[in-house]
């Protein structure tokens, strides 16, 4: 087991550095030192004037494929967050013995951990006793495929407590597609968690300033709004072959509505 998992890591090094985009030096634009962003549409200014303290620790497990994305968020999570508060660990495979992290399986058996990851069995995370803190917070980053992949392929991931947050907050994270309209993106859904974790409310906005002022920048260079798949799959406009299990929940979520709207309608006319 030992074996695969790291010629895994291996391939997923040599996919990383194969498909990493390079641009000839000379047309190469002028790039910030922090974020690694070109300059011109760098979001570091809208950082926090100071690192924020606080007293959870954040681990944030990556898929290696989301390194590769130009737009991914979880820098600015690390970025906004004092020294040694945020630590980002890649790989879609994490065993007892990992090389990368060490100290990782120990934090996942550590009774303060909680697991942002949501499902039947998660708690919300504000439910959760204060005087237990401070916590540690993993959350899984990349795709809702590729989180839930790698939450099912590592038994240490089913050691922690999992929690869940529950807010009608709306994604800033416009220019890529959500699942669902009330889905978060890795960054929100950390920055709305440690708001609850460490009762300041104004966490949330702090740390997804960055994200506003990141999408702002892609709207204005050409980019466009993305509306979630929840919302494109209700209004017909997913271009898709649809599972059956979703094509079997749709059609069960009409005839719902229908029985809905025949109870309402008898109840209405026996006024």
């Amino acid at each position: 087991m030992e074996n695969t998992e790291n010629a895994e890591d291996f391939l997923n090094e040599l996919y990383y550095f194969a498909n990493a985009e390079k641009e000839p030096m000379k047309d190469r634009r002028k790039e910030c030192q922090r974020c690694g962003r070109p300059e011109t549409v760098c979001w570091c200014p809208f950082l926090p004037d100071e690192r924020i303290k606080i007293s959870t620790d954040v681990f944030i497990l990556q898929h290696p494929f989301e390194e590769l994305r130009k737009l991914k968020t979880a820098p600015m999570l690390k970025q906004s967050l004092e020294e040694g508060k945020c630590t980002i660990i890649r790989g879609k495979r994490f065993s007892r013995r990992n090389i990368k992290y060490p100290d990782l399986s120990e934090v996942l058996h550590s009774p303060k951990t909680v697991l942002l990851f949501p499902g039947d069995d998660a708690v919300d995370i504000a439910e959760l006793p204060a005087h237990d803190g401070p916590y540690n917070l993993v959350a899984l980053d990349g795709t809702w495929t590729q989180a839930r992949g790698m939450y099912i392929n590592n038994l240490l991931l089913k050691v922690p407590k999992k929690v869940m947050i529950n807010c009608d907050r709306k994604s800033k994270y416009v220019i890529r597609t959500q699942p669902t309209d009330n889905a978060l993106s890795t960054l929100e859904s950390v920055a709305v968690a440690l708001s609850i974790l460490e009762n300041r409310p104004e966490l949330a906005d702090v740390l997804t300033a960055p994200l506003d002022a990141l999408c702002d920048f892609q709207l204005q260079h050409g980019a466009v709004q993305h509306q979630s798949k929840e919302f494109k799959i209700a209004n017909g406009l997913w271009q898709k072959a649809l599972p059956k299990k979703v094509i079997r929940r749709m059609e069960k979520e009409k005839h719902l509505m229908k029985e809905q709207e025949k109870t309402n309608g008898i109840e209405e006319e026996a006024r």
